[in-house]
């Protein structure tokens, strides 16, 4: 050691890995799909939902489950996670390596519909990675995190995917959510930008 410090971009964290990601991933690959999270964002929802013990965690976009076999590595035995997503042929990957586990309730819909249906105050953690619940059914999926529930999105930092105009609407979402009453907020340049809003009231 000399001393010096690395720039943050320049440090490579490692993680202990879910035993399902290497599978998983494997599958998304060949599927071609593009939209899977980050090893970094489901570190810290590993570590979020560890905080939950007992709680019940709801995840907007299943996608192939990368996200998914993170939060049920932190999950205690008495936790549960629900994992919505509305594409059948995707959402079958991580039914296929996931969907033993008594914790995971997979659900195959329409996630606005889904929310809307559901009773207020009813999760401990929220991770919306979809359209529904970020940039639609935002006030109504807020309203189903019980006291002390954290809010967790990912993707606000611009995207190689992203469609002509999208910076508008990721600006003023996070405009949206970090005035609202009743939470306390806090946008990371972590991965590929996280926000984070804790209930409070």
């Amino acid at each position: 050691m000399d001393g010096t410090k690395q720039p943050p971009n320049t440090i490579h964290h490692a993680y202990d890995m879910p035993r399902a990601i290497r599978a998983i991933q494997a599958e998304t690959k060949i599927m071609g799909f593009q939209m899977a999270s980050e090893p970094a964002v489901g570190a810290l929802l590993k570590t979020l939902v560890a905080s939950k013990p007992g709680g019940t965690m709801l995840e907007l976009g299943t996608g192939t489950g990368l996200s998914t076999a993170w939060m049920l590595d932190g999950l205690c035995m008495e936790a549960k996670l629900v994992s919505v997503d509305n594409d059948k042929a995707v959402q079958a990957v991580a039914a296929r390596h996931l969907g033993k586990n008594p914790q995971l309730t997979l659900c195959c819909t329409d996630a606005g519909e889904f929310l809307d249906a559901l009773e207020p105050m009813q999760f401990d953690l929220i991770f919306a990675d979809a359209w529904p619940g970020k940039y639609s059914h935002l006030e109504r999926t807020l309203s189903l995190l019980r006291e002390g529930g954290i809010y967790v999105v990912d993707d606000l930092l611009p995207q190689p995917n992203w469609p002509n105009g999208h910076q508008r609407n990721v600006d003023d979402f996070i405009k949206h959510i970090t005035a609202k009453p009743g939470f306390e907020t806090t946008f990371m340049g972590w991965a590929t930008g996280v926000l984070i809003a804790s209930r409070i009231g």
